[in-house]
């Protein structure tokens, strides 16, 4: 059963039920949304117009709902698919205006990163004046529910929209639980690591002794910034050493006794600017580490965070990241996970039998094809799916092609229609844009126009592009199905246990101790049935290594 619901302006909310084709019943008004929802427990999916703007209210009342369809992320992932372009407005003002042919206003600007919630929110691109938001919400999924209807694949599209709907409703509770962090500890790392704090803003003291050590290895007596690239260039050129950057790898190249000390120094200062105190003061608070989480953020459907740099966090400072008291973090990670999903997409005889196989895929693919070298296998598999065509990669990727031919050539494929400007979609219909129409570097690709295939540096980089976003899309589309199901596993089960973090191809749950077994098998259970309800039934599993820790810093 599914019901509509919108906020009323009056603190309450309207309501109704919906049949399957999205027609509305009778509508009826209730004086609090929390109470509207809470009351009625039988309704298996909620239709309302965003999930980060009404479920994060509602989570805060104690009221959670099993599942939902989010308009906005549909009205996203319907117009990628029907117009080959990403970023267009997609407020239920957006989706409306369309439906009636009118000027598509935009999207509220970003909101700012911000730890505490704003006394002026912004408020839902409004709708023009004299529209009901509630009929314009129901007339909106109504024909949402049309366009779905009308797509090549209408099943895979409705598992995507509802995957992506669920996606929001973990990302809003992940914010909401917080992932459980030791503001001690990481003091501690960071006093360690960087020394004495001097007041005024100065770098702490391995800092300033290691900008020190850089200045004095030039041996000229002039002071080298070290947090200033162009001051390192300038001192390089001035000891007769020429760079194009500063980067790791340039720096690693050179035999000079200030590489050292600056490649300590550059570790250090990231880790000072992005994660050190004041990064600590702003975003831990209570023994919670709470971003704002942006399910399908990224073209490919890959998750991006607002502020707090929750998705590059640094080895060392995950040691601060401990669960509660009689508590422990249960930490998955999806093992070799874009090679079996090239496996299920491109239904490769060969290569699904060996990701039906054990854990170690390139272990087992090297076994039949690579004389036992498990590092080229691994090169030959990457470099299909990434695109590295040149040097080793390119004699292992004959080899490959030659035994998985299947595989290679649905990652081909991806890569011509991409260079060639067509539209490219993952195995459920998420859409990589088009190339722009009318860019010198890209106008008259054309799948008649096989001589442009590769023509241009724009066309091959966007050929590499879509190789891989066919795999990792389908990647991310899989993942959320993952997330749905362990969610829907420990709802069900009247868990204490909560979903904290997902990133790509890991989760954690933070929970009780005593539940961490059966936790553990609902991430098993959640990963096969979302590869069956992704790719159907094929012989590809998708394990994951699973830690139960005290600290995220001890699972890998």
């Amino acid at each position: 059963m599914r019901w509509a619901v919108a906020e009323s302006g009056d603190g309450g909310a309207f309501l109704c039920p919906l049949d399957p084709a999205g027609r509305p019943g009778p509508v009826v008004h209730e004086p609090s949304l929390a109470e509207a929802v809470r009351s009625r427990p039988e309704v298996e999916r909620w239709v309302w117009r965003s999930t980060a703007e009404i479920y994060r209210p509602l989570l805060a009342a104690g009221v959670r709902v099993e599942r939902c369809y989010d308009v906005q992320a549909a009205e996203a992932l319907l117009i990628g698919y029907e117009e080959g372009q990403s970023g267009q407005p997609r407020s239920l003002a957006a989706a409306w205006a369309r439906l009636h042919n009118l000027p598509v206003p935009p999207d509220a600007p970003a909101r700012v990163a911000e730890v505490q919630p704003s006394l002026f929110e912004s408020g839902p691109v409004p709708l023009p004046p004299g529209t009901d938001e509630f009929t314009a919400l129901l007339e909106v999924y109504a024909g949402q529910l049309a366009r779905t209807a009308a797509t090549a694949y209408p099943e895979r599209m409705r598992l995507l929209l509802a995957a992506e709907s669920a996606g929001m409703l973990v990302a809003v509770e992940m914010s909401r639980y917080g992932l459980p962090w030791r503001a001690d500890v990481h003091r501690e790392l960071l006093d360690t690591m960087l020394g004495e704090r001097f007041p005024g803003g100065a770098e702490p003291a391995r800092l300033a002794e290691l900008a020190d050590q850089v200045s004095r290895a030039f041996g000229d007596g002039a002071r080298v910034r070290p947090d200033l690239p162009n001051d390192i260039v300038r001192a390089f050129a001035r000891a007769g050493i020429e760079l194009s950057s500063t980067r790791k790898w340039e720096l690693q190249r050179i035999d000079h006794p200030a590489v050292a000390p600056l490649l300590a120094y550059k570790s250090l200062y990231r880790l000072y600017t992005a994660y050190g105190w004041s990064w600590l003061e702003q975003w831990v608070h209570g023994g919670r580490f709470r971003p704002e989480y942006f399910p399908g953020g990224t073209v490919s459907g890959r998750w991006t965070t607002n502020g707090g740099g929750a998705l590059q966090i640094p080895k060392v400072i995950r040691r601060a990241i401990r669960a509660d008291p009689g508590w422990c973090l249960v930490v998955a990670d999806a093992d070799q996970m874009e090679p079996r999903i090239l496996a299920a997409v491109s239904r490769d005889p060969g290569l699904m039998e060996v990701a039906g196989r054990g854990a170690d895929l390139y272990a087992d693919l090297a076994f039949r094809g690579f004389g036992g070298d498990r590092a080229q296998a691994k090169l030959a598999l990457l470099g299909a799916i990434y695109g590295q065509t040149s040097g080793d990669a390119l004699t292992h990727l004959a080899a490959l092609r030659r035994r998985y031919p299947a595989a290679v050539a649905y990652v081909d494929e991806a890569a011509r229609a991409g260079a060639e400007g067509r539209l490219v979609r993952t195995w459920l219909g998420r859409t990589c844009p088009a190339a722009s129409a009318g860019s010198p570097d890209e106008e008259d690709l054309s799948r008649e126009n096989s001589k442009a295939y590769g023509s241009t540096a724009a066309a091959r980089a966007r050929g590499r592009f879509t190789r891989n976003f066919v795999v990792q899309g389908s990647a991310a589309d899989w993942a959320l199905l993952v997330l749905a199901g362990l969610r829907h596993a420990i709802f069900r089960a009247g868990l204490r246990a909560e979903l904290v973090f997902f990133q790509h191809d890991e989760v954690i749950v933070h929970c009780p101790a005593a539940e961490a077994p059966l936790v553990t098998e609902m991430i098993a259970a959640a990963a096969d049935t979302a590869g069956e309800h992704v790719f159907g039934p094929t012989p590809v599993r998708f394990p994951f290594t699973t830690a139960v820790v005290d600290s995220y810093g001890d699972a890998k």
